[in-house]
């Protein structure tokens, strides 16, 4: 098993969102939610032992939504790490609400994306949202409806950064004749790779890729190769598959979550691992 000391995060480089220079290797919040997303987690105390291990660590990229819990993963975030670290960026979202556990419905209008701003504000206790993703568009409203209001959020002093998440290449080049995107983070990984064009227009402008599900297994062939890769380096799969999307591109920014500071250490210890060509060509 790799090591994982607090400098291992440093290790998969850097990548700039916005004007901030974050370390390549992020942490998504979702996970210390209760199950299904919904709700809050069984042991609190343990959620937040896993944010302060995030800052330890020097991950000091936190991606989340209103829609976790719903509110609970902003709030934890805001309770358990304020103040913040001065070099701490915070991506939430806004365009989902919930009705249950795993339900999801889109709300792009911007009234929703108004209201979800003011409550995220207050949550995470900051005066300005560091980067607001549109969680997924609306097909009911159109992008730049829901974007135009981001932008007017911005220009009030309550949005810094403006970014974008489950988004086709069409939609990803509209949404960039309206206002400068900072970030895109689309389902990604070694066994699911349908953003390819996304990624490749990202890579073209210089936009950070985030991709979520980071540690997808796939075919049973795709499985044993990882798992040949693995035992090479004395890693797990799931280590295996985050260290493959860093050697996928400068670009990519992968944020895997967990509610445990145990996996949080592996996962984080993938930014340590270097992929050799040969590993790389047996992945695919």
């Amino acid at each position: 098993m790799p090591d994982t000391t607090d400098s291992t995060s440093s290790l998969g480089g850097t990548v700039t969102v916005g004007d901030r220079t974050v370390r390549r290797l992020g942490y998504g919040a979702m996970r210390i939610t209760g199950q299904g997303v919904w709700g809050w987690p069984k042991d609190r105390d343990a959620a937040r032992a896993v944010l302060r291990r995030v800052t330890e660590l020097g991950i000091n990229f936190i991606d989340t939504a209103d829609s976790y819990g719903p509110e609970v993963s902003e709030t934890l975030i805001g309770e358990t790490l304020f103040p913040y670290p001065d070099d701490l960026v915070i991506a939430t979202k806004a365009g989902l609400t919930r009705s249950g556990p795993n339900r999801w419905h889109p709300d792009g209008r911007p009234q929703h994306i108004r209201a979800a701003c003011e409550g995220s504000l207050t949550r995470l206790k900051l005066d300005a949202l560091h980067v607001y993703q549109l969680h997924r568009p609306d097909p009911k409203v159109p992008l730049a409806d829901s974007l135009g209001t981001m932008v007017d959020l911005q220009k009030e002093g309550k949005v810094r950064l403006i970014a974008l998440c489950n988004v086709n290449e069409k939609q990803l080049a509209e949404a960039q004749a309206i206002t400068p995107i900072v970030s895109v983070q689309n389902r990604y990984n070694i066994a699911d790779r349908e953003s390819d064009g996304v990624l490749q227009r990202c890579e073209s402008h210089g936009i950070p890729f985030l991709p979520w599900r980071p540690a997808g297994g796939g075919s049973d062939k795709l499985g044993a190769a990882i798992a040949d890769v693995a035992a090479r380096h004395n890693a797990t799969a799931a280590q295996i598959a985050i260290a493959w999307l860093l050697a996928r591109s400068p670009v990519m920014l992968p944020i895997p979550g967990t509610g445990s500071v145990t996996h949080l250490e592996e996962n984080t210890a993938a930014a340590g691992i270097q992929l050799s060509a040969e590993d790389l060509a047996q992945l695919g």
